[in-house]
Formats: C-alpha cells, sequence, structure tokens
C-alpha cells in the first residue's frame, strides 16, 4: 500500500533498492518473504518509518 499511495511503480523500488523489479514483485504477491533487514531496507527506499509501518502491521491478539 505504501509503494502505490508513494506513486512508485515495483521498477522504481527496485531501482532504489538496487534490486531486480522481480524481487520486488515476489515479496509483494506473497511468492517470498522479507527479511528484518530486507523490510528496514525496502520501508526505507519508500520514505517510510519501519517502525511505523511495523506498528500498522502489528494488531495485538485480543
Amino acid at each position: 500500500k505504501l509503494r502505490k499511495a508513494k506513486g512508485l511503480t515495483q521498477a522504481d523500488v527496485a531501482a532504489r533498492l538496487k534490486r531486480t523489479q522481480s524481487f520486488v514483485a515476489k515479496y509483494e504477491g506473497g511468492e517470498r518473504r522479507l527479511d528484518i533487514i530486507e523490510f528496514v531496507d525496502v520501508v526505507q527506499a519508500l520514505g517510510g518509518d519501519p517502525g511505523d509501518v511495523l506498528k500498522e502491521l502489528y494488531k495485538p491478539k485480543g
């Protein structure tokens, strides 16, 4: 959601990360997961704060 909100393509993000577009497509499509270092790199490449994004993703159970 953050990538689209910023108006970026997968190719734009890949260039910022110095990775391939297929890398971005795979984690966005759920084909692969990001480790914590990759997660931080991706969020920072999108101009976001990793802590804020993690808070948004984590919803405690009951």
